[in-house]
């Protein structure tokens, strides 16, 4: 069976509006995956609040404090911290205040402030529930939930739609179909009591198994995932489409059948895994709507009963990043991770191959060691990357081959430095660099200091349609749309700002949006005022640490744009032409730098040097091609012969002129 790479998908919210006659809601269409593997997910665009804005952050000590002053009775949680509901219901002239007697149905995020209602679904910031409590002390009623939007109204009406007309896969009329569908979905074995104690339907008009979203509170249809199979060849992918999109689509696939008794919980990356491993092992089984891209924290309630929950996301190393990362999120004392193998592939792939589902359950490891004593912790990690050397170099660009041939991918917890000449298209070039990340997968957060949100939009627009928009206006609405559905979010900061702040609001988006790639244009900009008293040099050092260590923590890659120092226009740029101190080209993983001038065996043409890789050692340079109409610098087909020819020729250079900026291999 052929495998076929992570693409995007290039019929975004087209099978929904078909199937209801045209419906008016908007459905979030995934791209294909790999076989047996989610297909790519991707969210809505979002514009990051900034701490200075009307929501300001809050701490844990705060929010003890609070309620402890208001009388409010409290335990903590993994998560969240429990209290009873302000929501529930009460004489409207007078609200009963919360007492330790009342059902702890209200969860307030240890992290955020955030609350939610379990019992009546009420949610909303700190702030919003500062204000209740001061509604409840007037003998107001607080505030009751709004009334749905539009959008969601009509999601839910469309969603209705589709779930009447799909049929109970087991009770379609011609056996033979039954047998045909489930064997090309890989669920032969997935019996129909299964099948119907989940709820699963299929709709034959779009030949797509239907997975509903059912409301924790009174069961009402809230919205569906539809998945259907795509065969090319040998090659089988997998393509998922939500009413509502996936931004507002938060199923935790599985909920309505948890006991209020339950304690343990499998969590899994796909809707089939968790079919499987319910049947297998018995054990409650949950579905992230968003596998491993993304744990929104509006779910961590309903998962704080558990006290012991196992992550089993996929079988590649990117979902098992994903679970040690979600981890965190769940409180590490709780989870434990069943690492990907040959011998422990994902759930659904495990029940096929006739393995031991609960076997492979029981030898899930610890989340978190209180040490490490000796190289047996480390062993099974280190024949991991042994056995997976592709996975572990990272995520490949698509755009830019040469790059992969060098850095040979894009990994997490890394710090990438990124200088070029002024006017040379730094700004351009690196926004394609993430584009073609995020259009991978890879959550990506954007801090824009020196261009504006919008127009920093406009160009990845452009590099995302490849083609100039000005000029085919009618297009937009449909590029538009699927770029919106990328993973990608900006900071709202523009000029000058203070370095804690940024670092708030980056450990924020990383809470929020499980934000794996974040992009800083430029450090230049975090000298502001707050530095002027301080060496600049020294500043600029504490600059480049904060970053670094907010890589490591946070298992997050950081792109950070540096302006080189001033030199002659004639001479090319080198490592030390990054300004300040050594400090950042010795944190730097890799050192990437746009050169903007004269090939040694042709004309002028920008190229892009690797001056350091940490990662495997290969250094080199290739040229780019810049495309005005498309704003792109994505490479020619003869970029390989290039590639190679220059670095023979810079490795020539590099021996006759010792310190030269050639192609070079570290020992």
């Amino acid at each position: 069976m052929a495998v076929v790479p992570l693409r995007p998908c290039r019929a975004a919210g087209r099978l929904l509006p078909l199937l209801c006659g045209g419906a008016r809601s908007k459905g979030a269409s995934l791209g294909p995956g790999v076989p047996g593997r989610l297909a790519q997910r991707r969210y809505k665009k979002d514009v990051l609040p900034s701490p200075e804005g009307p929501v300001p952050s809050v701490s844990i000590t705060e929010i003890r404090q609070y309620l402890r002053a208001q009388g409010i009775p409290f335990h903590d949680g993994y998560s969240c911290l429990h209290t009873p509901s302000l929501f529930t219901d009460g004489r409207e002239d007078q609200p009963p205040a919360p007492t330790a007697s009342a059902p702890y149905t209200l969860f307030i995020d240890k992290t955020t402030g955030s609350f939610l209602c379990t019992a009546t679904l009420a949610e909303g910031t700190w702030q919003d529930f500062q204000a209740n409590v001061e509604l409840r002390h007037r003998g107001i009623p607080p505030a009751s939930s709004e009334e749905p939007e539009e959008d969601t109204r009509r999601a839910r009406e469309d969603a209705r739609c589709i779930w009447d007309r799909a049929l109970p896969l087991w009770e379609l009329l011609d056996e033979d179909e039954t047998n045909k569908t489930k064997a090309m979905f890989g669920i032969s074995l997935v019996t129909d009591a299964t099948l119907k104690r989940f709820g699963v339907r299929y709709l034959r008009t779009a030949k797509s198994l239907v997975f509903p979203w059912f409301s924790p509170r009174d069961a009402t249809l809230k919205g569906l995932k539809l998945v259907r199979v795509e065969k090319k060849g040998d090659a089988i992918t997998y393509v998922e489409e939500t009413l509502p999109r996936f931004d507002s689509y938060r199923n935790l696939f599985g909920l309505p059948l948890i006991g209020r008794r339950d304690t343990e919980l499998v969590l899994t990356g796909w809707e089939l895994d968790a079919l499987a491993l319910h049947q297998a092992t018995g054990v409650a089984s949950l579905a992230l709507p968003r596998g491993a891209t993304c744990l929104p924290p509006a779910l961590l309630p309903y998962l704080e009963q558990f006290k012991r929950i196992t992550l089993w996301l996929g079988e590649d190393l990117r979902s098992w990043e994903a679970a040690k990362l979600f981890a965190r999120k769940l409180s590490l004392k709780r989870c434990s991770l069943v690492r990907p193998g040959d011998l422990q592939p994902r759930p659904l792939e495990a029940l096929n191959q006739g393995l031991n589902l609960t076997k492979i359950l029981r030898a899930a490891l610890p989340a978190s060691h209180k040490s490490i004593v000796s190289f047996r912790q480390l062993r099974e990690e280190v024949f991991g990357e042994l056995v997976n050397t592709e996975q572990v170099a990272g995520v490949k660009w698509a755009r830019f081959p040469e790059l992969n041939k060098l850095l040979k991918g894009h990994r997490r917890g890394e710090l990438t430095v990124f200088t070029g000449p002024t006017g040379s298209g730094k700004t351009t070039f690196i926004s394609e660099y993430a584009l073609d990340l995020c259009m991978q997968g890879v959550c990506t957060l954007w801090g824009s200091f020196e261009i504006n949100n919008v127009r920093l939009a406009k160009i990845m627009l452009t590099q995302f349609a490849a083609q100039r928009l000005e000029d085919q206006l009618e297009l937009y609405d449909e590029w538009a749309d699927r770029f919106e559905d990328l993973p990608l979010y900006f900071m709202t900061f523009h000029g000058q700002q203070n370095i804690k702040t940024v670092i708030d609001t980056m450990q924020h988006a990383v809470y929020m949006y499980d934000i794996t790639h974040v992009v800083v244009d430029n450090l230049q900009f975090m000298m502001g005022h707050e530095h002027l008293s301080v060496d600049r040099l020294a500043a600029q050092d504490y600059i480049v640490g904060a970053f670094r260590k907010f890589a490591t923590d946070n298992t997050c890659h950081i792109t950070l744009v540096i302006h080189p120092r001033k030199e002659d226009d004639e001479k090319e740029l080198q490592t030390a032409s990054i300004f300040g101190s050594a400090k950042a080209s010795q944190e730097a993983d890799n050192v990437l730098i746009l050169q903007d001038r004269k090939l040694v065996t042709g004309p002028g043409k920008r190229y892009l040097q690797v001056s350091k890789n940490r990662f495997d050692g290969d250094v080199g340079v290739f040229p780019l091609e810049f495309s005005k109409a498309s704003l792109t610098f994505s490479s020619s087909g003869k970029s390989k012969v290039k590639l190679k020819k220059m670095k023979e020729e810079k490795a020539v250079l590099a021996k006759k002129a010792p310190g030269g900026s050639g192609t070079s291999k570290k020992p």
